[in-house]
This record gives structure tokens, C-alpha cells and sequence, in this order.
């Protein structure tokens, strides 16, 4: 199916990569441990996010909502958004079109 969108991917992703980056433990969606995570300079991390994003964006074609470390992303295809939520707050929307 795939995640329609009429925007530049590479916009869409720069806002996902940020939103994802506010999730606490997002680490965890690659099975990394705190320290490991601790131990990357920030430029890589900064890449391990947008891996995620791209990951997650990707994903969200063949599952609308994905569980990453202490947030949800879905994939809202009526209103072509993607929300990045965290508990009961909203993180980030992610326009589409």
C-alpha cells in the first residue's frame, strides 16, 4: 500500500526525524541499550534517528501504528498525516500533502 504523500520526502522526514528524536528510550526500536546510546557522539546519533524515521515511515505503508521505545507513530490516511505521540500528548504531526 505505502504511505501516499505529495510532499518532498525529504521535508517529510526531516520533520519525522525531529519528532522521533523526542520520543524517550527511541533508541530501543534497534535494540540498543542507554549506555550504547550514551556513547554515540551526537552526529551519530542524529543519523540513527533519521535511520528510524526512514524506517518508520516505510513501515507505516504495511502497519499504521508502530511502537517506538515510549511512543506511538500512526499513520492517519484519511487526514495524510503521520502523528507522533507520546502517553496521552501529541508530539509532532507530520503533514503529508
Amino acid at each position: 500500500m505505502g504511505v501516499r504523500h505529495a510532499r518532498e520526502y525529504a521535508d517529510i522526514l526531516k520533520e519525522l526525524t525531529e519528532a522521533v528524536g523526542k520520543i524517550e528510550r527511541g533508541y530501543s526500536f534497534f535494540e540498543m541499550e542507554q549506555e550504547e546510546w550514551s556513547a554515540l557522539p551526537q552526529g551519530e546519533r542524529g543519523e540513527v534517528m533519521e535511520a528510524l524515521a526512514d524506517d518508520v515511515f516505510y513501515g507505516l505503508g504495511e502497519t499504521p501504528v508502530i511502537e517506538v521505545g515510549e511512543g506511538v507513530i500512526t499513520y492517519n490516511s484519511k487526514h495524510h498525516v503521520i502523528e507522533v505521540s507520546q502517553g496521552d500528548n501529541v508530539i509532532q504531526i507530520v503533514r503529508l500533502i
